[in-house]
C-alpha cells in the first residue's frame, strides 16, 4: 500500500469530503485541486480589475477631465485607488505562490489566498460602483447617477454574496 493510499484510508469521512464531496483525497491532493480551482476563479476577476484600472488610468489624460467638479475629481481618485488595491489583492496569490513554491505549505497558502480573493472582489465591486457613479454623474448630470450606482451595488451584493450564501444554506439543509 502506498503512502497516498494509507493517507486516504486513515482520513476521516468529514475530512476527505471537505469541498470535494465524495472524493477520497490526501491533504496534498485536496490542496492541489483547491489551488487550481482558485486560480481559475481569480483569473476572471483579475482580468476585470486590470481592464477597469487601465481605463481609469487613461481618463485623467482626456480634455474633459479638466472640466470635472472637485467632487468628481475626488471620486476619480478614490476609484483609481480602489482599482489599484483590487488589482493588487487579486494578483497577490501569484506572488505568494512564487515565493512559497516548493515549501510544502499549499494548505496555508490556500487559506491566505481565499482571504485575498475575497478582499480583492470587495474592492473590485467598490471600484466598479464608484466608476459607474463617476461616469453617470458626468453623462447624466443629474441625481439619477446615485440611484443607478446604488442599484449596481445592490446587484453585486445579491450576485456575489447573498445568492451564494442562500445556495450554501439550501445545500447544507439538504444533506
Amino acid at each position: 500500500m502506498t503512502d497516498a493510499e494509507r493517507s486516504r484510508d486513515s482520513a476521516s469521512p468529514g475530512e476527505d469530503r471537505e469541498h470535494g464531496f465524495g472524493r477520497h483525497e490526501t491533504t496534498e491532493e485536496r490542496a492541489d485541486r483547491q489551488w487550481t480551482e482558485m486560480l481559475q476563479e481569480v483569473r476572471v476577476a483579475q482580468t476585470g480589475a486590470q481592464i477597469l484600472f487601465g481605463f481609469l488610468l487613461s481618463v485623467v489624460f482626456t480634455p474633459r477631465f479638466e472640466q470635472l467638479s472637485p467632487f468628481d475629481r475626488n471620486l476619480y481618485v478614490v476609484t483609481v485607488v480602489l482599482g489599484a488595491l483590487a488589482t493588487g489583492a487579486l494578483v497577490a496569490p501569484v506572488s505568494f505562490h512564487r515565493i512559497l513554491a516548493g515549501h510544502r505549505r499549499k494548505p496555508q497558502l490556500i487559506q491566505v489566498t481565499v482571504r485575498l480573493i475575497a478582499t480583492g472582489l470587495a474592492l473590485l465591486a467598490a471600484a466598479i460602483v464608484c466608476a459607474v457613479l463617476l461616469l453617470l454623474r458626468v453623462a447624466l448630470e443629474s441625481g439619477f447617477a446615485w440611484a443607478i450606482a446604488g442599484v449596481v451595488l445592490l446587484w453585486f451584493v445579491c450576485c456575489w454574496l447573498a445568492l451564494p450564501l442562500m445556495l450554501k444554506r439550501y445545500l447544507e439543509r439538504g444533506q
